[in-house]
């Protein structure tokens, strides 16, 4: 998915509307007492794992950890330990990034318990969807998002006072709708008790690694990385992604979006002109987020 469209998703859910707030959190005033703690496997039987999809559901963000999970193995009377399953508000058919068609495998009515849900980026979640989140994480080892799938998390309440991150492009607008969410740029995944977020697409993948490694230990996410020839080591340093910490400063030759970092074209992108600068946006509800409230952007 182009990173313009992927932006464009956090557009679509309608949180860019919410302003109040710091732009930017810090990590260092989420104290938790939540401590990560290996996670369980069952005596016997699957660890079931909800692949949760709505319209514009980002290939990557659930394909990358599917395919994890999918080929983890053990030895055991269980070799492939994760029941992987798709779950949807109806049967309809789901539009995924790049016109990609998925037929769910379950409702949110009829859905098995999960122990594990993965939150893709996806467009505007219904209340329905939101609160099988909430009731189901109540019971699950595990709810993790991937990208701005984070946003769809927060709906739901269960991140207020933790730390969390999403994708880098997805910062700013992050912290201004959830000021209750201490943002946590630079990381490849942060961990909350029984819930995490990831950054930006691939970093899904190192989140489930992470989660394989935390039922079954380092050799077996580490023979899983192998067998996918997956030479990535973020899975095992959560602030992988310290590129992302430091915001891109602007130049009049090479122009970024203050909102998202995002390269843009001076001849074609919006404009604002603030304290007799001249900024440029990716896109228009970009400037609109920017004309809010500038200073939060200019000063930060």
């Amino acid at each position: 998915m182009k990173r313009r469209e992927l932006l464009q998703l956090t557009v679509l859910t309608g949180l860019t509307s919410s302003l109040p707030g710091m732009l930017e959190a810090t990590p260092e005033a989420a104290s938790s007492s939540d401590e990560v703690k290996p996670l369980t496997p069952p005596a016997a039987g699957h660890i079931p794992v909800a692949f949760l999809l709505g319209e514009g559901a980002v290939v990557i963000d659930f394909a990358g950890p599917w395919e994890v999970f999918e080929n983890v193995h053990i030895p055991g009377p269980v070799p492939h330990p994760f029941q992987l399953y798709t779950v949807a508000e109806s049967e309809a058919p789901i539009e995924a990034s790049g016109g990609m068609k998925i037929l769910p495998n379950y409702t949110l009515v009829n859905a098995p318990l999960p122990k594990i849900i993965v939150i893709p980026a996806q467009r505007e979640p219904s209340a329905a969807l939101v609160n099988w989140i909430r009731k189901c994480s109540r019971t699950a080892d595990l709810t993790m998002s991937v990208c701005t799938g984070a946003f769809v998390l927060a709906k739901t309440g269960l991140l207020a006072g933790k730390s969390a991150t999403t994708h880098h492009g997805a910062y700013a607008e992050f912290a201004m709708a959830y000021p209750d969410i201490f943002l946590k740029r630079g990381a490849r995944f942060v961990e909350v008790g029984n819930l995490a977020t990831s950054g930006g697409l691939s970093s899904g993948i190192d989140l489930a690694l992470r989660v394989v490694e935390r039922y079954y230990g380092r050799s077996v996410a580490q023979g899983t990385a192998g067998n996918l020839e997956y030479q990535g080591l973020g899975w095992t340093n959560p602030d992988s992604n310290s590129i992302y910490a430091k915001r891109r400063a602007a130049t009049d030759e090479h122009p970024v979006c203050p909102v998202c970092d995002m390269d843009v074209d001076r001849a074609s992108s919006p404009k604002s002109v603030y304290r007799g600068r001249s900024y440029y946006f990716c896109m228009p509800t970009h400037k609109k987020l920017f004309d809010s409230e500038p200073a939060r952007f200019v000063d930060a």
